[in-house]
């Protein structure tokens, strides 16, 4: 008679550690750190000027922060700067 064997996920290809990337706040400030996703949210908002800040991202619900960007990506919204939408 034959005995079930327990199932074992397959093991997982190593993958490769992150490469350092310099990403970019609205306001022009870098940071460069191991990373790959495509955009970071930095809650801390610690200079003088983020209260103010145009690039400031204000969520119902959550936490104040500003999006960072790996450096000279275009902002996924810049496409939607060129639409023009019929006045109804």
């Amino acid at each position: 008679m034959k005995t079930a064997r327990s199932a074992r996920p397959a093991p997982k290809p190593a993958s490769k550690p992150a490469a350092e990337r310099t990403y970019a706040a609205g306001c022009g400030r870098t940071w460069s750190f191991q990373a790959s996703d495509p955009d970071l949210a930095y809650t801390a908002l610690e200079f003088p000027e983020c209260p103010t800040c145009m690039h400031r991202v204000e969520p119902e619900g959550a936490a104040p922060f500003c999006t960072l960007r790996p450096q000279g990506t275009p902002n996924p919204f810049a496409a939607l700067a060129a639409l023009n939408l019929p006045d109804e």
